[in-house]
């Protein structure tokens, strides 16, 4: 039984999800010493003794595990009754005897499982799967042609990639293509005609980047009649599997500023001496390949020549390998191409001419066993819990405050999923094709109490984008006020253009900024034995504002919102579900500390 429950818990665990995530052998050795060092202060071996348990941060010791105390026995009695309660819930909302049911049914389809409707009025995750068995033969059929071609065609994965990706943008997004393709040409003209003047060169690309945010809008559907009577026959060509083009440029656009920016980094470096090698530090060596066409980066530590995540982000590439076909080739790369997940150039180039060996059959099939689960669950509650089309058509007068509840937690989480299976699905077909791109989602949407946290876990490779062309060139840390607000405002216009949405990413800077004071002020008790306890009640406020503000900027709006917190503590009996709803969460995030310090034993520290 015990290797039966290791099994599953080591298939759950985030280097199973992750397989590039590995311990930190520096991480375990402090704090084994820390933990020698604390039993010889308080003059016991007792494995009680009192060690440092700070939840909100990364702390410097580890702590005793709680999974066997009375403590967590009791709050294991709570899930025991809690969940099936909820769940009991979520499926009273949605039972046909619901005096509300008529009121959403019209936005019920037949379904496939056991005869149940199936709520599939969420355009995005409706598109999704409506063309799912296309993607899977997309996957089947790139994967096939490309390993013939590479190996018997003795083509470059570059040059396929180059040819696929055109085929593959063109089968999408039909004669629409030629206005992706124009935004392209102007970047790549943009960055390489004033490449001598980077910061004229970075201000422009960026300009016209969230420029063409706003011009796709108006362009969208503008007829080439309008541009010239002699196009007015491109009006009726094919228009692609996807006609609004514009929804899925924003990826490109991550892709192509990724190119600009690397490209003026790499161009700026070469005009500076190489630095010599150093032992010590690491530092690169420059050496010719036997092509003669690229400079590859030696490392003297004993790595065969495989870089780490962070060293491919700055991998010393030969200034020709930034030439046009590679730079169609990465922004049009197909597995990738429509949702990402996103990888810089860098690491796109370097990964094309070096297998990662966190790319084996083991990781790559465990990885696809997670995707068809996914699916799977979420095929299930899209069958059992109508909470997307009640929340649409705002049917829940007379429903108890703990469906209301139901209501909102349950879209949040099918909100997580329509985002999850897509980049699940791309991040596979990228492994199976020879890129290893980062997970996007680290945790469950449930398993998060820090804003900060949660922004780190959700869209983990955009968050990795911002960090690296937003967050440290605006000064990072030293400067957190002037990033958070450059770093939000940019992923707002970049999510869409809404006034809603603005205020969404400024309310969550205001949380980080809260959270973070907060967590500074506080940082000083964290030896008491009550910290802990502390934190819980933190976290449970963080988890109830996320929840408020994500529920306000991506499906109810102000209006909305506002009746659906009415609603469920608008009486006496919603003020007691708020109290027991409290301590229900302030359980479920004790459980979320230990997850996390249990990762710590194993020295992984994800900080999220």
């Amino acid at each position: 039984m015990s290797k039966i429950w290791s099994s599953i818990v080591q298939f759950f665990s985030v280097q199973t999800l992750d397989s590039r995530i590995k311990p930190d052998l520096e991480l375990i050795r402090r704090r084994r010493i820390f933990v020698i060092s604390s039993k010889d202060e308080v003059g016991s071996s007792s494995p009680a003794v009192t060690v440092s348990r700070n939840p909100m941060i990364s702390s410097n010791g580890p702590s005793p595990p709680l999974w066997s105390t009375w403590e967590f026995r009791i709050y294991y009695l709570a899930f025991i009754i809690v969940i099936p309660l909820m769940v009991k819930a979520a499926l009273a909302t949605s039972s046909e005897s619901n005096p509300n049911y008529y009121k959403f049914s019209g936005l019920l389809s037949h379904g496939w499982i056991l005869g149940c409707k199936i709520d599939n009025s969420d355009v995005q995750y409706k598109f999704f799967r409506s063309n799912f068995l296309l993607l899977v033969a997309l996957i089947l059929l790139q994967t096939v042609l490309k390993k013939i071609v590479v190996e018997f065609g003795k083509t470059s994965k570059i040059s396929f990639d180059f040819a696929c990706g055109l085929v593959f943008v063109c089968f999408m997004y039909g004669i629409n293509s030629v206005k992706l393709l124009t935004h392209a040409f102007i970047f790549f003209t943009l960055v390489h005609s004033l490449k001598r003047k980077r910061l004229t060169a970075a201000f422009a690309i960026w300009s016209y980047g969230i420029f063409a945010l706003f011009i796709n809008q108006r362009i969208k559907s503008f007829p080439f009649n309008n541009i010239a009577i002699i196009l007015s026959p491109m009006d009726q060509w094919y228009k692609g599997i996807v006609p609004r083009w514009e929804l899925f440029f924003n990826f490109t656009l991550l892709r192509l500023l990724s190119y600009s920016m690397d490209f003026l980094e790499r161009w700026d470096e070469q005009l500076s001496p190489p630095p010599s090698i150093d032992y010590e530090g690491r530092q690169p060596e420059f050496r010719k390949s036997s092509s003669g066409s690229a400079l590859q980066t030696i490392y003297e530590s004993g790595k065969n020549g495989v870089l780490e995540e962070k060293e491919r982000l700055v991998a010393k590439h030969h200034i020709q390998e930034y030439n046009f076909v590679n730079f169609i080739a990465y922004i049009t790369y197909a597995p990738l191409f429509l949702v990402g997940p996103i990888i810089t150039y860098n690491d796109y180039l370097y990964q094309s001419k070096n297998k990662l060996p966190s790319l084996t059959k083991k990781n790559t099939s465990l990885y696809a066993l997670k995707v068809l689960l996914s699916l799977l669950l979420m095929e299930i509650i899209l069958h059992c819990i109508y909470v997307g089309a009640i929340a649409r058509t705002k049917a829940w007068s007379n429903d108890t405050p703990l469906q209301l509840a139901m209501i909102a937690l349950f879209n949040l989480n099918i909100m997580y999923f329509k985002l999850l299976i897509p980049w699940r699905l791309f991040r596979l077909w990228a492994m199976i094709d020879g890129v290893d791109a980062p997970e996007n989602m680290l945790r469950c949407v449930n398993n998060n109490y820090s804003t900060l946290g949660f922004w780190r876990a959700w869209h983990t490779s955009f968050n990795k984008w911002v960090i690296r062309y937003i967050y440290i060139p605006f000064g990072g840390s030293n400067n957190k006020i002037l990033t958070s607000f450059a770093v939000f405002s940019f992923v707002t216009i970049w999510h869409d253009i809404e006034l809603r949405l603005l205020f969404w990413g400024w309310l969550t800077v205001f949380l980080l900024l809260v959270e973070s004071f907060v967590t500074k002020c506080f940082t000083k008790y964290r030896f008491k034995n009550w910290y802990r306890f502390f934190c819980g009640i933190g976290a449970v406020i963080n988890i109830c504002m996320m929840m408020v503000v994500n529920l306000y900027g991506f499906f109810l709006g102000a209006e909305g919102t506002k009746l659906l917190l009415k609603s469920i503590f608008g009486n006496s009996t919603g003020l007691v579900f708020g109290i027991m709803g409290t301590v229900c969460l302030y359980i479920a995030v004790q459980i979320m500390f230990e997850i996390r310090e249990e990762e710590k034993r194993q020295g992984i520290n994800l900080k999220c």
